[in-house]
């Protein structure tokens, strides 16, 4: 048992976690350059200068996210704790498993190429690195041999799964996308209170948003139910932490409160009822739309919220359900379901104290 806990840590907890900070400094980071890029950009504003500093922005863009693949194979070599040859090795098996995938066919006899991405980067970094590590620094020769069997053992296992991983990744989040289409408010409900709490868990929900291709309306629910936890628990343990709690959680992860939770797990109660309101709440009122990465994100360095102005692009509505759904309504929902919770005894002063 103690050896399934491990390597679930290892290679699903830790692994995933290290693919979502490759994907923040790539493919997120790039859709926030690619942002700044727009709003800099002649549509807004009519001055060349500006407008130029826009358009380094957007090119940066275009590069950041064309390095995804590399980012998440040496992030996950990097926490697999690989040998350096082995880890830059992952650099060019995530770039090929990221892009490989499969022509798929769609109902209306329409084709479209649809890459593995983040999944097929994941499953094939990890496989490469165990083998790989199984000859790193074994022989006189390392620096041709190291890199030469991590970089097959990666094509390879990319060769095989990445077209079926593929299929199953397009279905699933066009399943997921479609249903919360077709059921506003009951699938509004289930993303946002699933995407939060595995937010909060030690599990990379960016990771989980990408890897499924959430998008429109269901990445907007997903941002709402991450944004519940993180503004949620930054108010209701403002007493117990103050302002370093209350931006540290906010603007950085719900996750500080695992262990609390853990010890007292009303205190999640809050929170989670909130991102069961704000989720319908933008699935039906405000229709949000977040895209991949940034929908797992919530307010972390405010990327949630970012990313769903990239998505949509402005309008009053989409400021106006923004602030209502990322912020105001996260914050008042979570404060009035804990203060009746504290009255009723079931959370006291002190539960949500984090540890210096």
């Amino acid at each position: 048992m103690e050896k399934i806990k491990k390597y679930a840590k290892k290679y699903f907890i830790d692994a995933m976690s290290a693919m979502a900070l490759g994907l923040f400094a790539s493919l997120l980071i790039g859709t926030i350059f690619g942002t700044i890029g727009t709003y800099l950009g002649p549509d807004y504003i009519s001055n060349e200068m500006i407008n130029r500093i826009g358009s380094f922005f957007a090119e940066m863009k275009t590069f950041a996210q064309g390095a995804s693949g590399m980012a998440i194979g040496v992030a996950i070599a990097y926490s697999l704790k690989a040998d350096p040859l082995v880890m830059f090795s992952c650099a060019a098996v995530g770039s090929l498993s990221y892009s490989l995938g499969a022509t798929i066919l769609l109902e209306n006899g329409e084709t479209i190429a649809y890459t593995a991405g983040p999944a097929g980067a994941y499953v094939a970094a990890i496989v490469a690195v165990e083998i790989g590590m199984l000859v790193s620094k074994k022989t006189k020769v390392d620096i041709l041999v190291t890199p030469t069997v991590t970089i097959v053992a990666g094509y390879a296992i990319s060769k095989l799964i990445c077209p079926a991983i593929a299929y199953i990744m397009y279905w699933l989040g066009d399943f997921i996308n479609t249903a919360t289409e077709m059921q506003p408010l009951l699938m509004g409900i289930v993303i946002s209170v699933v995407v939060g709490m595995i937010l909060t868990l030690p599990i990379s929900s960016a990771a989980i948003c990408a890897m499924i291709g959430i998008s429109g309306i269901a990445g907007g629910a997903a941002t709402a139910g991450c944004c519940a936890q993180m503004i949620g628990f930054a108010v209701i343990s403002f007493a117990d932490n103050g302002w370093g709690g209350f931006f540290a959680q906010g603007l950085g992860t719900s996750m500080l409160q695992m262990s609390n939770i853990i010890k007292k797990p009303t205190i999640w109660i809050p929170p989670t009822i909130a991102s069961a309101i704000t989720g319908p709440v933008s699935t039906l009122l405000f229709k949000l739309e977040c895209t991949g990465v940034s929908a797992g994100m919530g307010t972390c360095g405010l990327v949630g919220p970012l990313g769903v102005i990239t998505d949509m692009n402005g309008g009053a509505n989409m400021w106006f359900g923004l602030l209502m759904v990322c912020f105001v309504l996260p914050a008042v929902l979570s404060y009035i379901f804990y203060f009746i919770m504290k009255k009723m005894g079931f959370i006291k002063a002190g539960d949500m104290k984090l540890q210096s």
